[in-house]
């Protein structure tokens, strides 16, 4: 059973390609193809082909979607702020609870009001923290501090 739901386009071909072979030789018999033998087995092949093309074409132009995992550890261990690199850096208390809100999945103004200060202060924040940690996006500034273990 598995053998058929497999190869079920290609038992449908051979078997459409088998009924047409059966009409073909049906139409033989019959005065028409006595009269216009080349121009219907002209049109006929000229189907086919085409309809094979078509069928062909569509099958090699589908898009392959591939599933890839990523597999990342996952610690166990209790966090330590390295406190060395966090002076390194030079990044402010205030800096570093905005860079852990951020990690956290809050916007501007979630952050604004979770730590009670103004949106532009949390963008001035924000922009320190980028520039600091040398990155442009908000996803490379909580990478490369996870990285650092400037957050957890």
């Amino acid at each position: 059973m598995n053998f058929l739901t497999k190869n079920k386009d290609t038992i449908l071909y051979g078997i459409s390609l088998a009924i047409l072979l059966f009409l073909l030789k049906w139409l033989e018999l019959r005065f028409i193809i006595i009269n216009h033998t080349f121009e219907i087995y002209a049109g006929i092949i000229a189907l086919l082909f085409t309809s094979l093309g078509i069928w062909l074409a569509l099958k090699l132009t589908k898009p392959k979607i591939e599933t890839q995992i990523v597999e990342k550890p996952i610690f166990t261990d209790s966090f330590v702020l390295n406190e060395k690199e966090l002076n390194k850096l030079g990044l402010s208390k205030r800096e570093l609870d905005v860079l852990q809100l951020m990690a956290e999945g809050l916007s501007n103004q979630e952050i604004a009001e979770k730590l009670y200060v103004s949106l532009n202060t949390v963008k001035t924040h924000t922009s320190n923290v980028f520039e600091k940690l040398n990155v442009k996006r908000r996803t490379q500034a909580i990478e490369k501090a996870k990285r650092l273990s400037l957050i957890a």
